[in-house]
């Protein structure tokens, strides 16, 4: 049988009673169904009788494997920002990408299912990760995130699993919650085709590096090959999910709790890759250009800094930037908060669009009490974290220098607006 929703556990025989006691407590169907021996043999007893008698090895660690033939990914040549044309219109472009198919609110989606589990998430959809209270701990709590950026994995089949786990391992950090483990859902094409079993091999290799590098195990997962249309293959979307630990959900930070006066700061380095971005894809109509090089020490190190600076409550509000790059990390925390800011780039250096649009990986924009930003800025330099003031909250409206302006209602009204309206 293939009945769905079960799991199979094994358990050390002194953990029995726990755990007997934590299925009662919700009420879940359970049984126990067998034991461990040390004979090497898999032994199948039906009604008193065995039926199956199979020797393990064969089955297991010496069974037969796939040695399906694939294809090496070239990565495609660089794209300079210089390449790459700005946008005549800050204002409308920004906008164009909060209300885009992807960037847009799923709102019209999460209200129509339970997202407040009885009364314990703390933090519902559209933010970056979800966090739920533990019910029996006066303290704890856990972060759940997931992530996969599937126009990087075709790009760069390497680069791009390596960036699903650490934009994962980065939105549960952002809540200040320690990532403890992730479980993968690998969805490709067909695998006979060599082409896309190099995918899913580089994919693979990328993300047992991140997971490595990052002390974020892969402990259950899933594969869902032969996904095509015509012959035509999905995008490579190896999803990772994840579940970090937050001691203290008092000291969480939000993406839109920033307050009137904080200090915005860029944890990371200047924006400047723009090759497979989504202001590339969505604004300019093009796909060119590598997926961006995910640094795994750096993203350890800046995560690290911003974990710790969040336990120690000085952070504010914070919000990891991703797709759409810093402008849209920005405005995604004053739609959040429901407040302005003011930000300059004069301390950034590079052409403005990449600035503010390009995808480069191991940061994060955090708001901090005006009376904390040079202590707190003092601390990243210590830890040779880079870092960028960029402005404060205040207001609003979002403005940029003299090339973005835009009301915080405009915007919201963009992001939210795209999903109804499709569904209408």
């Amino acid at each position: 049988s293939e009945s769905q929703e079960r799991m199979l556990m094994v358990l050390e025989p002194s953990k029995e009673e726990v755990a007997k006691a934590i299925f009662v407590k919700w009420g879940l169907d359970f049984a126990i169904v067998g034991k461990t021996t040390d004979d090497v043999r898999f032994r199948v007893i039906h009604q008193g009788e065995e039926v199956a008698n199979l020797p393990i090895k064969e089955l297991g660690d010496e069974a037969p494997e796939y040695d399906r033939p694939w294809i090496q990914h070239n990565p495609r040549p660089d794209l300079s920002a210089a390449d790459v044309a700005a946008p005549t219109d800050y204002n409308d472009a920004i906008l164009k990408l909060v209300g885009s198919a992807n960037q847009s609110s799923r709102r019209w989606v999460w209200e129509q299912y339970d997202t407040l589990i009885q009364g314990n998430s703390l933090q519902r959809p559209g933010g970056d990760a979800g966090v739920v209270r533990i019910e029996t701990h006066p303290t704890k709590a856990l972060a759940f995130s997931s992530d996969v950026t599937p126009r990087y994995v075709e790009a760069d089949p390497y680069e791009g699993g390596k960036q699903a786990v650490a934009e994962c391992w980065r939105n549960i950090v952002a809540t200040g919650a320690e990532p403890l483990a992730a479980t993968d859902n690998l969805n490709f094409g067909n695998p006979e085709k060599p082409e896309i079993m190099g995918q899913l091999v580089g994919a693979i290799k990328g993300i047992g590096e991140a997971c490595l590098a990052l002390d974020f195990p892969i402990v259950s997962g899933n594969v869902s090959l032969y996904n095509e249309t015509n012959g035509v293959a999905i995008l490579p979307t190896p999803t990772i999910a994840g579940v970090g630990l937050l001691p203290d959900w008092q000291k969480m930070a939000r993406i839109g709790s920033a307050g009137d006066g904080d200090v915005l700061i860029m944890i990371g380095t200047d924006g400047s890759h723009l090759g497979s971005s989504i202001y590339l894809r969505d604004i300019l109509g093009s796909t060119e250009g590598p997926a961006p090089t995910v640094d795994l020490s750096a993203e350890r190190r800046n995560g690290d800094f911003v974990r710790s600076a969040i336990r120690n409550g000085h952070v504010s509000a914070c919000h990891d930037i991703s797709s759409g790059g810093l402008g849209l990390a920005l405005v995604e925390m004053a739609m959040a908060s429901e407040k302005g800011m003011t930000v300059s780039l004069s301390e950034q250096r590079g052409p403005a669009h990449a600035l503010l649009f390009g995808e480069d990986q191991a940061r994060y924009v955090i708001a901090v009490p005006a009376d904390i930003a040079n202590f707190l800025q003092a601390n990243a330099e210590g830890s040779a974290v880079p870092f960028r003031r960029l402005g404060k909250v205040a207001g609003e409206r979002v403005v940029i220098d003299d090339i973005v302006d835009i009301t915080v209602e405009d915007l919201t009204i963009a992001h939210e607006s795209w999903f109804p309206s499709f569904m209408a």
